[in-house]
């Protein structure tokens, strides 16, 4: 029904016998002229039932629940029968149960089961009357003492109080042109990264000491590669190298579906210090394998030892530098296998190096170590 229709005014007891008389004459009729006679009874209705759509005028969808009341009554004009009595009754009870309807299923911002909204309904009611009991706002113990349910319960039916009206976020505060959302917090947008940083965490805790210091002091403490480098003992450039293969190993395990070898359990291929193995051969010669890097931490050490072993061999005798397992050179390893070259000039003796990775390869033929290199 249009809201700009205009009904004729009936009392309550026009309407019974306008209802009676309807019900005696559409059993006699049917098609268009039975509903011109439904038409007129509901016309007729329409004042009464949006009175009692008036009584909740100041909620927020009052227009809402007018509809819904003249929904009620048509439900209450197609099943109406003069045998169960008065029009108006049966009409009222229609439409008051129609609107509670709505507010029971419709009106609520979020939706919560049936049995939530009577408990919170309960819940409020029990508020307001002992307000008006004790003259005082109540404590939340004894609201759920005075509606006897359990505690959990209680709980759940004031949480689900905050569901039934929500606030807008363009609400006034108050202060000109200040709205509600303009006082919330803003998006943290560092929340989208938690998986990644707690990903990293992981595995930063695999990496050598060494290492994570490095990465602590260059992006925790901002400090430069030549600070680094100079606080540690390295060269600025050797700083470089292990930042970029740590970056990129970390890189690579976050990205794949495995976390690579290196450096997570114990690595073959990788040790923290360097270690150095003098090994004896046949033809009166040495065989020296170098395992890890090759930097201004330990080259004083190798320049030690194979000055050493030079020193004490006879003209004519050869040494290999077994370096597959050296990952690394920087210009104090470079200088080192200098002197060693030099020295192994002087006195005769043929030394090679063998195994070099492509990278340390490229740094030594750059270098002058030409001679000590041999084609695997």
């Amino acid at each position: 029904m249009s809201a700009d229709v205009q009904p004729a005014p009936a009392g309550f007891e026009d309407l019974d016998r306008i209802a009676e008389q309807y019900a005696a004459d559409v059993s006699r009729c049917a098609g268009d002229q039975a509903a011109r006679m439904r038409e007129d009874l509901v016309r007729a209705a329409l004042p009464m039932a949006e009175r009692l759509a008036r009584r909740y005028r100041m909620t927020r969808d009052a227009e809402d629940v007018i509809q819904v009341a003249r929904l009620g009554l048509l439900k209450a004009v197609n099943r109406y029968d003069p045998q169960r009595g008065s029009f108006t009754a049966y009409a009222i009870s229609c439409i008051v149960g129609e609107i509670k309807r709505h507010f029971r299923d419709r009106s609520w911002d979020v939706h919560v089961p049936r049995r939530m909204q009577e408990l919170a309904l309960a819940v409020r009611r029990t508020h307001d009357h002992l307000v008006q009991e004790l003259g005082r706002v109540p404590t939340g113990a004894e609201v759920a003492g005075r509606c006897a349910m359990p505690d959990e319960d209680f709980a759940a039916a004031r949480l689900c109080v905050a569901g039934h009206r929500s606030l807008s976020l363009d609400q006034p505060t108050g202060v000109e042109g200040i709205t509600l959302g303009d006082r919330q917090g803003e998006a943290d947008l560092a929340l989208e990264s938690v998986a990644d940083e707690v990903s990293v965490s992981a595995l930063i805790e695999r990496l050598p000491p060494r290492e994570r210091r490095i990465l602590a002091l260059r992006f925790q403490g901002d400090r430069t590669q030549s600070e680094i480098a100079e606080e540690l003992g390295l060269s600025q450039m050797h700083v470089s190298r292990l930042l970029s293969r740590v970056l990129g190993w970390l890189r690579e395990a976050l990205l794949g579906d495995t976390v690579p070898p290196w450096p997570g359990a114990p690595d073959p291929e990788y040790v923290e210090r360097l270690v150095v193995g003098v090994q004896p051969q046949p033809d009166g010669g040495l065989l020296v394998r170098v395992w890890g890097e090759l930097d201004r931490d330990e080259s004083e050490r190798l320049r030690r030892t194979l000055l050493t072993a030079i020193s004490r061999m006879p003209a004519g005798r050869k040494v290999v530098l077994d370096l597959r397992r050296m990952p690394l050179l920087d210009a104090s390893g470079i200088a080192v296998l200098l002197a060693v070259q030099e020295a192994a000039r002087v006195r005769r003796i043929t030394v090679t190096a063998v195994g070099l990775q492509p990278f340390v390869r490229r740094i030594a033929l750059a270098s002058g170590l030409g001679p000590l290199l041999t084609e695997d």
